[in-house]
């Protein structure tokens, strides 16, 4: 009883509440309250869960409510860890429990509770350099992990299926190198299928005794004994979707993110962390190494670069076209229409079919296409209006019935099912597509080539591979297999479909897309072809003939830099009651060299909505601390006066529309 007091923080969700606060331990708590393990204390009348941060001699409080109950005597949350979500919740303009949820996976009491079996000695960690040596300053990288320094590093990875683009092989020699120093590694990607590769590739490399695997997947007992073996030591690479940024580990020497350009690295839970800048200020608390690889780069990454935070890991322009699928283009304009009536009737240029014949007698073809569903965007036929349900007035698409060649129109809203539907303004009852799916292209190729197989992958029915006989593989963006040997060529229909998004980032995602899906074809030297049909002027487009993503991320972020937008700025985007929006945005008005834009009314906004204003604040990236404590202000004076008026506030988002 050294250290009578605790410093607790305490799950209330409440703004102006997020701080320590002391309570007494109580004798018999003495041995199992220890500084982060989980409590329950006492407040407000009520028992409600708590995390115990500190033990100090003594309160500036005359009098302290003793700690009710100690839950576990496993520290859960170190004392780096507890540094880490304080500053990510500092970041986000978010609350310390907040960001405690989304970093702890829930206890499991039995696996908690079991005995701890040793470990077989794991083997010696296999340090060949694999795919990073045949890129310039891949091997010093390698060399500097191995010695005990902390390098940080964006690996541009050449986007095919080959040795050099093999990114997982990639990613295992990196952490096999750290682990060789003595230190522990923390590897995250943005989805089970990616985890799916990687954990093999780590497990060749170090062991399967060394590796955690950590993700909502595995249920309850399994996360959290990969989460206690990181804890304990037992595991020196702990590998994990989002949430796995946060795993606490011993002596942290390397954080790996694969594909930073990925929205599933974002958090849709306040307060909306970003794993690629949870890394960032880990490493930076830690002194450990980072790597960040993907077939393309973002602008984040791209002004750390410039900024020479990290050093880029990339071939040179010649070499990455060497290796890479070669790229065309073909036009998807009016002009060229009229040029090829193939294309006005079967949505789909003479070149394509050349192609796809041409490269089925070699393996398989990956169509891949921005839509799914049958017919997505519905006109009627007369007038060419927008078809809307009757109902919610939400826009209508068509399916095919599950098991059926019939088609199903209903409501992308609702799902209504659309019988006896009638334009209103002519009273037409035909509709036109001017937005065709995955499901219809499938159709029309299989027409196209009678006796070839057609498969589909798209949501709810998610390939994982296929073989190497040809066949047509038609997916939608994030849903292509894999395919043995690679693909003998890819086609990107509908470029400008994802050009054309209402989205700030909308040519990078598209860019990071289509590379996604080269990255499935065999290298040039073999016969693989990527073939995108969209505006040959468009930028991103241009960038992926080149092969690159490098150039297109530096004039990328030039134009933000030009226009003011992110990452040249901070931005919070507030979104809620009118009158809040206003209040938020007087309340930082004080910072200096912040810009409010709005209130404005918010996009899809109703009478009914609550969320009916939208609020903008922007701030030069050296006053964007200044600006998440005005804002945590506000929020707190808000919770603390019981504000009724909702208000959420978003900081950094992805997506700006």
């Amino acid at each position: 009883m050294d250290l009578p007091v605790a410093r607790v923080y305490v799950d209330v969700g409440l703004p102006h509440l997020d701080r320590l606060f002391d309570y007494e331990v109580p004798e018999a708590l003495d041995a199992s309250a220890v500084p982060g393990s989980r409590v329950r204390v006492r407040f407000a009348g009520r028992l409600v869960d708590g995390l115990l941060v500190e033990r100090v001699a003594e309160s500036d409080q005359p009098r302290l409510a003793p700690l009710s109950k100690s839950v576990s005597s496993v520290e859960v949350l170190p004392a780096e860890a507890v540094e880490l979500v304080r500053a990510v919740a500092d970041h986000y303009a978010g609350t310390f429990y907040d960001v405690v949820r989304l970093a702890l996976p829930p206890r499991h009491a039995a696996t908690e509770k079991a005995e701890v079996r040793p470990a077989p000695e794991p083997p010696a960690p296999d340090v060949s350099p694999g795919p990073l040596a045949e890129y310039p300053g891949g091997s010093g990288y390698l060399d500097a992990l191995a010695s005990g320094a902390s390098p940080r590093a964006a690996w541009t990875v050449v986007p095919v299926a080959a040795a050099v683009g093999d990114w997982t092989d990639g990613f295992a020699a990196a952490a096999a190198a750290c682990v060789a120093s003595g230190r522990s590694a923390v590897v995250v990607v943005p989805d089970v299928k990616d985890l799916a590769r990687l954990v093999p590739a780590l497990e060749r490399r170090v062991g399967k005794a060394l590796v955690a695997r950590q993700s909502a997947d595995l249920g309850p007992s399994a996360r959290y004994r990969a989460f206690l073996r990181g804890l304990r030591g037992q595991a020196k690479i702990v590998v994990g979707t989002r949430s796995a940024v946060f795993a606490p580990v011993h002596d942290l020497g390397l954080v790996c993110v694969w594909d930073d350009g990925d929205d599933l690295l974002s958090d849709p839970h306040a307060p909306y962390p970003h794993a690629r800048d949870v890394a960032a200020i880990r490493v930076t608390q830690r002194g450990a190494g980072l790597l960040l690889g993907s077939y393309a780069r973002t602008t984040e990454v791209q002004a750390w670069a410039d900024r020479q935070w990290l050093r880029p890991i990339a071939l040179s322009a010649d070499e990455t076209r060497r290796h890479a699928p070669a790229v065309r283009i073909v036009a998807d304009d009016d002009a060229a229409l009229e040029r090829d009536p193939a294309a006005r009737a079967a949505r789909l240029p003479s070149q394509v079919f050349s192609l796809v014949r041409t490269a089925l007698v070699q393996g398989p073809v990956l169509v891949q296409v921005p839509r799914a569903g049958y017919l997505s965007g519905l006109v009627c036929a007369s007038c060419r209006e927008p078809a809307r349900c009757a109902t919610c007035h939400g826009p209508l698409r068509t399916d095919r019935s599950a098991g059926s060649s019939d088609t199903v129109t209903s409501c992308t809203w609702c799902g209504r099912v659309a019988l006896g539907w009638a334009c209103p303004t002519c009273r037409g009852t035909r509709f036109r597509s001017f937005r065709v799916g995955s499901q219809r292209t499938a159709e029309e190729l299989g027409r196209a080539f009678p006796g070839v197989a057609v498969r589909q992958s798209a949501q709810g029915r998610i390939l994982e591979s296929v073989g190497e006989e040809p066949a047509l593989v038609v997916a939608t963006p994030g849903a292509e297999p894999i395919a043995d040997g690679g693909y003998a060529a890819a086609v990107l229909l509908d470029a400008s479909v994802l050009l054309n998004r209402a989205e700030l980032r909308a040519s990078e995602e598209a860019l990071r897309r289509w590379l996604l899906a080269t990255a499935l074809v065999r290298p040039a030297v073999d016969g693989g072809t990527v073939l995108a049909v969209g505006p040959t002027s468009a930028r991103a487009l241009q960038a992926l003939t080149r092969i690159d993503p490098a150039g297109f991320a530096e004039r990328e972020l030039a134009d933000r830099l030009e226009a003011e937008l992110p990452p040249a700025v901070r931005v919070v985007v507030a979104t809620g009651d009118w009158a809040a929006c206003t209040d938020l945005a007087a309340a930082v008005s004080e910072v200096d060299h912040v810009t409010a834009l709005g209130p404005v009314v918010a996009q899809h906004a109703t009478a009914s909505d609550d969320l009916v204003a939208r609020l903008l604040l922007t701030a030069p990236l050296a006053a964007g601390p200044a600006l998440m404590r005005a804002v945590r202000a506000a929020m707190a004076t808000r919770s603390s006066r019981k504000d009724p008026r909702p208000l959420r506030v978003h900081v950094d988002p992805v997506d700006l529309a």
